[in-house]
């Protein structure tokens, strides 16, 4: 093949053509795709930089957006794109977890995949292309990666399913949103958010998707015969066989007790004085001869703790805590422990805790979006954060990482179905989990803690949410599938299936499975546990708090609507804007009136709302005989006082009413410009214009 060979494959999925070329961009890269549906086309490189010596693998997945993608200039300062954005980032993620596990084990190269939007239609979403370029690459590539990886989209419009709906429909009509990628072989990777879709529909659009799956990949295989590099070699490293059972004879017995230490801190200093013992003794000196012997030691520590650990879990089904294989660990809850905040709830379940906390706020304070997307603004969203204290570390914080940013997506999709909407409950919501403590199954609990926190808010929610994590452990033909899964069981087990939803269906899932033997049975399984579990922890919340509140927290902001007169619009803003203005300042609060005399009154408070409320219902109403005022003195004459009772609207305050029971001279004896005085209407000559009033205190009108 020569240096300016193109080379072009295309597949159908669904009716649309996807095609994959590769030999016109980025040639200097190891691999390099261009992937387009439609008008929208997406880069996607792979590149094996310098060897490491490292004992993990190097790799880095990075999604560039580019705003000319949509014919967008960037809105920042600079104009120009910054750091990737929420969508760009886990678009990453889901590039990131279906390969990741299926380099071959001892590649030490840094490996970098970059994918870069370089045309969006707004009908094909980039996301899913960016996906099967990124796998596309590094097929084409000298990278040994051994087998294509496929990714779809399946959506539920109308009842029916969709593969690949165009990007109006996932955002505004599809009841599902599941992304799934795969191997010819078997599924991977599973993203979903969902309006309460059963668990026998999610089987069946995995399936779905699966046969589509297979048309990529083979696409792929096809690309890779015609364009393909030669792979690199990658000697994979083996563990000492010998060695391996000599540790396992000295101190296997001693590694089995450790591992089933209860508290999780506790295992793990256990076991770490168990492998410093293994290292001391197989190990020892310090040239190079006992580096390596170090490193053989080490590697046949790891394989032994993970074959104790596994085994004792799929074949005598016992767990590292004790716990039944469909047993959830002890959960408490406390709602509304933050006395100053909207909403708050601390949710912890076994040595997992998360701190749930809801800031209402109006509608002017919505998230703006200045992405590739359709979407151009947020009025709920989640954040979730993870810091090391919570897992017993010292570390840096330096805002969200990749994972914060990830567990805060699948939370907020968990919730988003159940949010009312604005014209139901007219505030921009935002809520935070911070993570206090974490041993597995955190992204979970802070799904149940946020949708506990809502209800503390007084956020009509449609129903409650919880989740749950669920893992697999598979030896041969033994398998067990693990409720609640703790972290050593996610970081030595073969699935981490989180779901969650409501009692009437799932709204969030997110599956990373990294074995190729996981069947739709095992799947089954998994989702009629989770189910199980589920309602467990819905019934636990419901103990708790099992309704949203009826009112709101008296700090959080209120927001009123009040009708005026049309003609009245005027008064109500006055000159230049000044009078809406000082309301404003002086209530601490937002204003908005429309043509049709509706007033929308955004306060910080309940009661700055309702005092507001009260002002421009007395500023605006038609004065009647009997109302009562707290009005300022505007002008002194010789037959009375004028009191401005609104602005724009006096009435006269006579001098024989100015002190009844007195006869006074003059007005100034009594009352002066400034002063402000209660009074009450007593005459309104609408055709004159004139309003007569008395002293609040005066017997006569009492």
């Amino acid at each position: 093949m020569s240096s300016d060979a193109v080379t072009r494959i295309s597949v159908e999925i669904a009716g649309t053509e996807i095609s994959f070329e590769t030999g016109k961009m980025a040639k200097q890269a190891s691999g390099a795709v261009v992937v387009q549906a439609g008008d929208t086309m997406v880069l996607g490189t792979a590149t094996a930089g310098n060897l490491r010596d490292v004992d993990f693998l190097p790799l880095t997945v990075d999604v560039e957006e580019r705003m000319y993608a949509a014919g967008k200039i960037p809105g920042s300062f600079f104009k120009r794109e910054g750091r990737s954005g929420e969508k760009g980032t886990l678009t990453a993620r889901m590039i990131d977890r279906p390969l990741r596990p299926l380099f071959p084990k001892g590649w030490r190269y840094e490996t970098q995949l970059v994918s870069v939007p370089l045309s969006v239609d707004h009908v094909h979403p980039y996301d899913i292309l960016a996906m099967n370029g990124a796998s596309a690459a590094l097929m084409v590539s000298n990278i040994p990666f051994p087998t294509p990886v496929g990714a779809v989209r399946i959506g539920k419009i109308d009842g029916n399913f969709v593969v690949n709906p165009n990007e109006e429909d996932l955002v505004g009509v599809s009841e599902l949103d599941l992304v799934v990628a795969g191997t010819e072989d078997a599924i991977l990777m599973v993203e979903a958010g969902a309006n309460e879709i059963p668990e026998a529909e999610v089987l069946d659009a995995l399936d779905i998707a699966h046969g589509e799956i297979k048309k990529l990949c083979a696409a792929m295989h096809e690309l890779r015969e015609q364009a393909g590099k030669e792979k690199l070699e990658v000697v994979v490293p083996q563990v000492d066989a010998a060695l391996y059972e000599q540790i396992k004879g000295s101190h296997g017995a001693d590694l089995d007790a450790a591992t089933q230490v209860f508290d999780k801190l506790e295992r793990q200093d256990a076991c770490k004085a168990v492998e410093a013992a293994v290292l001391e003794q197989y190990g020892a000196g310090d040239d190079e001869a006992a580096a390596e012997r170090r490193a053989a030691a080490q590697m046949a520590f790891d394989k032994l703790e993970k074959s104790i650990i596994r085994e004792r879990i799929a074949v005598a089904k016992k767990r590292p805590d004790g716990r039944a294989t469909d047993e959830i660990r002890p959960i408490t809850i406390e709602a509304g422990l933050l006395p100053r905040t909207h909403g708050s709830a601390l949710f912890t379940r076994g040595q997992t805790q998360a701190l749930s906390v809801v800031a209402l706020g109006t509608l002017r304070e919505e998230m703006r979006l200045d992405t590739l997307g359709l979407e151009t603004q947020k009025f709920y969203w989640h954040h979730y954060n993870f810091p090391p204290f919570s897992v017993g570390e010292a570390g840096f914080m330096r805002g969200p990482k990749r994972r914060d940013i990830g567990h805060g997506a699948l939370a907020e999709r968990a919730l988003v179905p159940m949010v009312p909407s604005t014209e139901d409950f007219p505030y921009t919501i935002r809520v935070v989990s911070d993570i206090l403590e974490s041993n597995g199954s955190s992204s979970m609990a802070s799904v149940c803690g946020s949708s506990l926190s809502l209800m503390d808010a007084g956020v009509p929610l449609k129903r409650p949410v919880a989740g749950i994590a669920m893992g697999l452990i598979k030896e041969g033909d033994e398998y067990v599938v693990l409720t609640d899964i703790a972290g050593v069981e996610d970081h030595l087990g073969d699935m981490d299936f989180k779901v969650a939803g409501t009692s009437e269906g799932i709204t969030a899932l997110q599956m990373d499975i990294k074995i190729t033997g996981v069947t739709f049975d095992i799947l089954r399984d998994a989702l009629a546990q989770a189910l199980a579990a589920r309602t467990f922890i819905l019934g636990e919340m419901e103990k708790v708090i099992d309704a949203p509140r009826t009112e709101l927290s008296q700090f959080a902001p209120r927001i009123s609507t009040i009708q005026i007169d049309p003609d009245k619009i005027g008064l109500l803003i006055g000159k230049g804007g000044e009078t809406i203005r000082a309301l404003c300042d002086e209530f601490e609060s937002q204003i908005d009136v429309n043509d049709e005399g509706q007033v929308l009154i955004y306060a910080q408070n309940g009661e700055l709302g309702d005092a507001l409320v009260d002002r421009i219902r007395t500023m605006t109403k038609e004065v009647e005989v009997g109302d009562a005022f707290t009005g300022k003195v505007v002008k002194t004459t010789a037959f009375g006082a004028f009191v401005e009772l609104a602005k724009g609207t006096d009435g006269l305050l006579h001098i024989s009413n100015i002190s009844p029971g007195n006869r006074v001279n003059t007005v100034e004896e009594v009352l002066d410009k400034g002063d402000e005085v209660e009074v009450r209407v007593v005459e309104v000559d609408r055709e004159r214009g004139r309003i007569g009033l008395r002293l609040a205190e005066d017997p006569e009108i009492q």
